[in-house]
């Protein structure tokens, strides 16, 4: 029997289903996975749910500082041009 992939996308909805139904061994079936099967992947969205919101903030920093290197980077040309300037 040839084993399927499953994306990560299907795996929350899964998941999802049966947190909001309750009926794991109907959703198993309808999506004819294992009951353990579901229940170790809804042990790892439980376990890595959290990152969930501390990409946002990570996203947010990111941005904050590619904006602050560009000015630094901005300012550090400007001086260049005006040293080279100076010496010419």
């Amino acid at each position: 029997m040839k084993r399927r992939k499953w994306e990560s996308r299907q795996k929350f909805e899964v998941v999802l289903a049966g947190i909001k139904s309750g009926k794991i061994s109907e959703i198993c079936n309808q999506y004819q996975i294992s009951q353990a099967q579901y229940y170790r992947w809804r042990d790892e969205f439980f376990k890595k749910g959290p990152k969930v919101f501390e990409m946002n903030g990570k996203d947010k920093e990111q941005e904050r500082l590619k904006k602050e290197n560009t000015r630094l980077k901005t300012i550090i040309g400007d001086l260049t041009t005006e040293l080279k300037s100076q010496y010419e």
